[in-house]
């Protein structure tokens, strides 16, 4: 197999360099790097609008052998910032396929790099937590690269950028319930798995007012995934202190860390944050172990939920981060 050209590198704001090929857009971008431990499933990671303004270490080796099927997109506009990979297949094997993914990621303007050494990196981000990439040409003089970097200010409106613009509706035959979902960046498989258990489904924008909601007359409220600093989306944190008691709430990753923010506990930011497959998290009603897939740069502070009226449900069992916490009272609960 002939050898790939060097023609792309990532530089890291400590100023450390790694070269390697790129595929999917030729575009130069700052964002925050993470790495992702999943074996499979790196479309749901590209599409998944919790990535937004992050390019993503994927620690696997091999990426993009089974192509982009059109069933499985998270979101239909991916906005991950980018992709990093060991190794990347541009000849899928698999009947489903339709694209390739640096297809994807060339329309969606998203650039990928390959021939990287990630174990290497994600021990660096491991030891060293997340912090400001560049992606740019091999060539690109480091001083260069290092102004670029220092000059970048990350955005802090990925919620507004990933977000509805107007409400739409997901609906399901003989529904038993009405369900109003707040769009903070939501995955489509959230939606279908609702519909599943008899769900007529409502997507409203983050930004939707507490009587647009009651206007609707939902059975339950449910606060999605999505991306960056949950203390940077006050409308959500908001809502659900005008509507706990009025309406069953339910929230998932992003979500569950606005229900705590409503109820006046805090958050702070994770060294590395939690991605990929394989998180034990323990269940305390019952003790039962659950395996876990997640994808989150913050958690729930333990000591601030005290006096809060929220419980803690579930801890992650590599790091006792707070998993899932709820509230009987006010038919509140949710979960990391």
């Amino acid at each position: 197999m002939a050898r790939k050209e060097i023609n792309k590198k990532i530089v890291l704001e400590d100023g450390s360099v790694y070269y390697g090929t790129g595929f999917g857009a030729d575009v130069t971008k700052v964002c925050e790097i993470v790495f992702n431990t999943s074996m499979v499933g790196y479309q749901e990671i590209v599409s998944d609008p919790s990535y937004t303004y992050q390019m993503v270490v994927m620690t696997y080796p091999l990426i993009g052998n089974y192509g982009i099927a059109d069933e499985d997109y998270e979101t239909t506009h991916p906005t991950i910032g980018g992709l990093i990979v060991r190794e990347y297949n541009d000849n899928p094997s698999n009947f489903r396929y339709t694209k390739t993914l640096s297809e994807i990621l060339e329309e969606n303007d998203i650039p990928g790099i390959e021939g990287i050494d990630t174990r290497k990196l994600t021990r660096s981000i491991r030891n060293l937590g997340s912090r400001k990439v560049l992606i740019t040409d091999a060539e690109t003089p480091m001083e260069e690269c290092m102004n670029i970097i220092n000059l970048c200010v990350l955005p802090t409106d990925a919620v507004k950028t990933v977000s509805c613009k107007k409400k739409w509706y997901s609906r399901t035959p003989s529904h038993k319930y009405s369900v109003v979902a707040v769009d903070c960046g939501i995955k489509l498989n959230i939606i279908r798995s609702l519909n599943k258990k008899g769900c007529n489904v409502t997507i409203v924008p983050y930004n939707t007012s507490a009587e647009e909601i009651e206007a609707l007359r939902p059975d339950g409220i449910f606060l999605s995934n999505g991306p960056g600093n949950p203390e940077n989306v006050p409308q959500v944190i908001n809502l659900v202190q005008k509507l706990r008691v009025k309406y069953p709430i339910c929230g998932i990753c992003l979500g569950h860390q606005l229900i705590s923010l409503a109820y006046g506990a805090k958050t702070y930011k994770l060294k590395f944050g939690h991605r990929g497959g394989n998180h034990p998290v323990k269940n305390l009603a019952d003790g039962k172990i659950e395996i876990t897939s997640q994808n989150h740069s913050y958690a729930v502070d333990a000591d601030s939920l005290q006096c809060t009226g929220l419980e803690i449900t579930h801890i992650n069992l590599l790091d006792n981060t707070v998993e899932g916490v709820k509230c009987d009272k006010d038919m509140v609960f949710s979960v990391q």
